[in-house]
This record gives structure tokens, C-alpha cells and sequence, in this order.
């Protein structure tokens, strides 16, 4: 008897600390959690070509016209929108990711993601969100949160799993006022989509981006382009710079127990 009631214990401590974090063996992404390598890869992400200009947007034609001017970035009525930030040939906010490691160090806070709809903007602009376990799902911890921060300004985050010139929904949720918010968790439904778009549907110039990741090995570009992801396991990987708006490029990169070099070009067209 004892015996079966030590076994019960051990396989309830097992089930409870395998739904703790989700990730008890190869998660939904295709990934399994294990120790952080002593390599690390940094570099920069240049632009070649002209990138698209920003859309001028006329704010007397919208809704909140009185609210939505007042945005830090409107001047006259008038508001850039301005899908790609770059200066001196060098993009900022460019996701580089490692698109074939299936284990390494954990997830962490790596891919929870919370914006806020604030001045009819959105923050952040740019960023990385992932697939959710079940038990992540279950627990609808915040994981993927959206917040209204604009006193009596309805918004209405629309957001999108985009693969190439196609995109469907993933949610489409009102949030009246300031305060209100929207757990979207459960919507994320990746397939083989590696964009995920967010857009007000209330005010449709108001954007926001994310990378589709498959593990957490990532990095954001800087100001002048540069980049280091660490952590990372020896070995040959492909590793990839993208720009939703301009492009991606992949090479591979040897990687050993100290730092490796990568520098990518994207090119606008």
C-alpha cells in the first residue's frame, strides 16, 4: 500500500510540475527546454536601397480627431506612420533569430508580450510572441495582453497571423475605455506563419508588429543595427535578420564557445 501511495504522489508531482511550466518535453513550438549553451552570436543588419517612405496620415479624417492629434508625433492634424526605422544605413528593429535549435536554455519571460493602446498609438511597436502550451492556456496568465490606457477612446486591436500576402484573424476585441483589456492567449494559433500584425480597427493607422518565434534565441536590433543573441549551444546553425517591411536574409553560422560574427544586408524593393 505504501508503495502505491508513494508512486500516486510521485506521478501527481510530476503531472503538477509539468503543467508549472508546460514545457516537460518538447513543447508546442517543436522545442524542448534545457541548459544555455557558452556561444553567442552578434553582429549588425544593414539596408541596402531605398525603404519605403512613411505614410502621411490626415487625422481630421479619422475618429478622436481632437484625442488623436495630440499624439507627442502629430503636428497640423498630420501624423507619420513609419514602417521602417533606419538611419545611416542600418535598420533598427530587426528581429535576428535562430531558425533551427530545438533545445537550449528556457523560455523565460521570452514571447510574453503585453501592448498598450496609449495616445492612439501602440506600444510597443516592435516585438516577438510565441505559441502557448495548454497548460499555459488553461492558467490564461497574461501571456499575450492587450490594454486600453485612453480615457474614453474606444479601440478595437485587431490581430493577424500573417504568411505572405495573406492573413487571418486571430481576435478581434472592443475595449471601451481606459482600463479595459483583453487576454489574448488562447488565440494564438500559429501554423506556419512567422508575422504576427496588430491594428486598431477603430483607428487603423495605429500598427504593431511581432516575429513568430520557435525558440528563444532572438535578438533586436539597436539604433545602429547591432545585435548579440547569447546562450547558445555549439553548433551549425541557419540564422535569419528580418524586417516585415523590407525583408529577410538567412546564412549559417558556426557557432563555438565564444562569440561568432554575422552581419546581414536587406534590401528594399
Amino acid at each position: 500500500m505504501k508503495k502505491i501511495v508513494l508512486g500516486v504522489m510521485a506521478v501527481s508531482l510530476a503531472m503538477a510540475l509539468g503543467a508549472s511550466t508546460g514545457f516537460a518535453g518538447t513543447d508546442v513550438n517543436g522545442y524542448k527546454e534545457g541548459s544555455a549553451g557558452t556561444g553567442s552570436i552578434s553582429g549588425s543588419v544593414s539596408l541596402k536601397g531605398t525603404a519605403m517612405a512613411p505614410i502621411i496620415e490626415d487625422l481630421s479624417k479619422g475618429k478622436n480627431v481632437e484625442f488623436c492629434s495630440k499624439h507627442p508625433e502629430a503636428k497640423d492634424g498630420m501624423r507619420a506612420r513609419v514602417k521602417v526605422l533606419h538611419a545611416g544605413g542600418k535598420i533598427q528593429n530587426a528581429v535576428v533569430i535562430i531558425e533551427d535549435l530545438k533545445t537550449g536554455k528556457p523560455w523565460g519571460d521570452i514571447g510574453k508580450t503585453s501592448w498598450d493602446f496609449k495616445d492612439c498609438d501602440i506600444f510597443p511597436k516592435m516585438t516577438v510572441v510565441r505559441r502557448h502550451s495548454k497548460e499555459e492556456k488553461k492558467a490564461k496568465s497574461g501571456l499575450a495582453k492587450i490594454t486600453n490606457q485612453d480615457t474614453d477612446v474606444l479601440h478595437n486591436p485587431h490581430g493577424y497571423a500573417v504568411k505572405g500576402a495573406s492573413r487571418g484573424t486571430l481576435f478581434n476585441k472592443p475595449l471601451p475605455s481606459k482600463g479595459s483589456s483583453a487576454d489574448v492567449t488562447k488565440t494564438f494559433k500559429f501554423k506556419k506563419e512567422v508575422h504576427f500584425f496588430l491594428q486598431c480597427d477603430q483607428h487603423n493607422y495605429m500598427e504593431a508588429d511581432a516575429r513568430i518565434l520557435k525558440n528563444p534565441y532572438y535578438a533586436m536590433t539597436a539604433a545602429d543595427g547591432s545585435f548579440k543573441i547569447e546562450g547558445i549551444p555549439a553548433g551549425k546553425y541557419k540564422v535569419t535578420a528580418w524586417q516585415p517591411y523590407v525583408g529577410e536574409s538567412t546564412i549559417e553560422v558556426t557557432v563555438g564557445a565564444g562569440e561568432a560574427k554575422a552581419d546581414f544586408t536587406l534590401t528594399a524593393e
